[in-house]
């Protein structure tokens, strides 16, 4: 019997909103399972070279790439450099997105917001499954995996402009994984929960007020749990799961057949 293992070796990744906790995290289990890691980022460069430089000492390929990720130019540039640097893209993480603090209520909430969540969200996910989906058909190979969120499915007050963009996003996702199934592409989604980003866990009264209402483990999830599903959804370990939605939230939210 062979062994089970997560392997990308072979296979080039393209990490959106890698400049941010999670975004590092992601990068860093696709490159360990052996994959060329491209790393995009939009206002924090020297912080996506750090991340560069972190994986070359590891032994790792990777190359960055920045722009809007609603600019269908710049992710032209994106696709090109990539390209020459590591080859076609056959697993694309979107993982970017603009977040607007504080969160209003509906009744308050202003169009120019909801349009910035809805850009950074809905409209990412279509100019970069343009981009570079079509060359995973061609090749009859490739992984979309989607960052979601928990709200999508709380729909608390306040999330109105943030659950809208995520739930655009997830319709988009889950049409293109209808149309090519056929070509071996696959598209899931995962949603994190409110996750722990510190060394330590965050016990400040928000966590403790959090985990009490949401949480069925009395903890908060971590970027690394996160990343290990990605990790698997990107190998061919998961061949046969596409148009999935799959919570990595310690259970705040539990999908109902």
């Amino acid at each position: 019997m062979s062994e089970i293992s997560l392997d990308c070796h072979g296979k080039v990744a393209l990490v959106t909103g890698a400049s941010g906790k999670l975004g590092q995290v992601i990068a860093l289990h696709l490159a360990r399972a052996g994959a060329k890691v491209a790393l995009h980022g939009f206002s924090r460069p020297e912080v996506l070279k750090d991340i560069s430089e972190n994986l070359s000492k590891e032994g790792h390929t990777s190359c960055l790439v920045t722009g809007a990720v609603d600019d269908p130019r710049a992710i032209a540039e994106m696709k090109s450099m990539i390209e020459k640097e590591l080859g076609t893209v056959d697993i694309l993480v979107l993982n970017a997105v603009s977040q607007i603090f504080p969160w209003q209520p509906v009744l308050k909430e202003g169009a120019e917001r909801l349009l910035d969540q809805f850009h950074s969200c809905a409209l990412q996910a279509l100019h970069f499954t343009q981009a570079f989906v079509p060359q995973m058909v061609e090749n009859n190979w490739g992984r979309v995996i989607g960052i979601n969120t928990e709200c999508s499915m709380q729909l608390h007050p306040t999330q109105g402009a943030y659950a809208t963009a995520k739930r655009a996003m997830d319709g988009l996702l889950r049409v293109l994984a209808n149309e090519i199934g056929k070509d071996e592409v696959t598209v899931n989604q995962i949603a994190p929960g409110w996750i722990d980003c510190e060394e330590t866990p965050d016990m400040s009264e928000g966590s403790k007020s959090y985990i009490a209402r949401n949480s069925k483990m009395g903890r908060r999830a971590s970027p690394e749990d996160v990343a290990n599903c990605v990790t698997f959804l990107a190998t061919e370990l998961a061949r046969s799961i596409t148009g999935a939605f799959i919570p990595v939230s310690c259970g705040s939210v539990t999908p109902r057949i």
